[in-house]
């Protein structure tokens, strides 16, 4: 390779005879043509920073920092811990994968939902807080003791718990009931021609059962309005079938609805002038591993026949033939 003149550089003469950085001190002199030394600590100015003369004279083809501006040097590859033998060094993506989104992106739940939506879930939950608040608030007024709430709402609070929401205590009586007990009922019926005829015993409480099995979920009717109100007869009467009072009255009335409300003010093509009804009551048989012994001859309570009255028929209580045929 030719050698070069330090003449034939722009300003490379004048550079010659111009002292290196140590000259005052009576350090070594650049000699001509060599290489410049890297900047030592002196060439950094008072303000500690690197002096930008010094770094443009001995690498000419690095580009000078701006007045004033500082030198960043670049991070050094060579200092890095290197990544474990099989492992791959982690991408900067995998860096940001659990930060929070960015700003305008939607969030999860109500919060991802826009404001119309938010406002109708939040009415649906404060709609559901209030009616659970207002259901235990009701049971708990229908268990507890009578207080002044109680006998100035008490009707507004029955009508809330009646019949779906009844509280009794049949689960964990001491003696809880063993029979099974059937209301069954038979008519007298007048035929277009003038004649009479009886028909058999119709068990009502078969009909209830026949609609309450294999159907996941029952009328509460067909459940308890009939064993309820058979209840609520045998209790306000005495064993000879008189009624004790207002109560034995009502519950007359109540149990001929309900049993007209079965069978229907027209049957077999004839009109239904006089009802009896009469229950079943049959001891349930004791398991096989059990010594007891229980008499499971079924015990009936005939009730006199009693006429049918306009009062006795309820809404709904029409032909049974018509409700047979749009059944059908």
């Amino acid at each position: 390779m030719d050698s070069y003149d330090e003449k034939d550089v722009p300003g490379g003469e004048e550079q010659a005879r111009r002292p290196g950085p140590d000259a005052a001190d009576g350090g070594p002199q650049t000699a001509p043509g060599a290489a410049a030394p890297a900047p030592t600590s002196e060439d950094v100015n008072p303000t500690g920073e690197p002096d930008a003369t010094a770094f443009a004279f001995g690498t000419p083809d690095a580009p000078a920092s701006a007045p004033g501006a500082s030198a960043t040097p670049a991070p050094d590859a060579s200092n890095a811990p290197a990544p474990a033998p099989g492992v791959s060094a982690p991408a900067s993506a995998d860096i940001t994968a659990h930060e929070s989104p960015a700003p305008g992106v939607p969030g999860r739940g109500i919060a991802g939902l826009s404001l119309p939506y938010q406002v109708a879930a939040a009415l649906a939950l404060a709609g559901v807080a209030v009616v659970g608040l207002v259901h235990i608030a009701m049971v708990f007024l229908h268990v507890a003791p009578s207080n002044t709430v109680t006998k100035q709402h008490g009707k507004v609070v029955d009508d809330w718990i009646y019949p779906e929401f009844e509280q009794n205590w049949k689960l964990f009586a001491p003696n809880p009931l063993q029979q099974n007990i059937a209301v069954q009922a038979r008519a007298e019926i007048r035929m277009a021609d003038g004649t009479r005829k009886t028909t058999g015993w119709i068990d009502l409480s078969a009909g209830d059962g026949s609609g309450i099995r294999g159907n996941p979920l029952p009328s509460h009717t067909q459940q308890n309005e009939l064993r309820r109100g058979w209840e609520f007869f045998i209790n306000s009467h005495t064993d000879d079938n008189k009624p004790n009072g207002l109560r034995g009255e009502l519950s007359d009335r109540y149990i001929h609805r309900i049993v007209m409300l079965r069978l229907g003010a027209r049957r077999d093509g004839g009109t239904v002038e006089r009802v009896q009804v009469r229950s079943v009551t049959t001891s349930v048989k004791a398991p096989r591993w059990s010594d007891e012994k229980i008499d499971t001859r079924p015990y009936y309570r005939v009730v006199p026949w009693w006429t049918v009255t306009p009062a006795d028929l309820p809404a709904g209580a029409g032909s049974a033939d018509e409700r047979t045929e749009a059944g059908r």
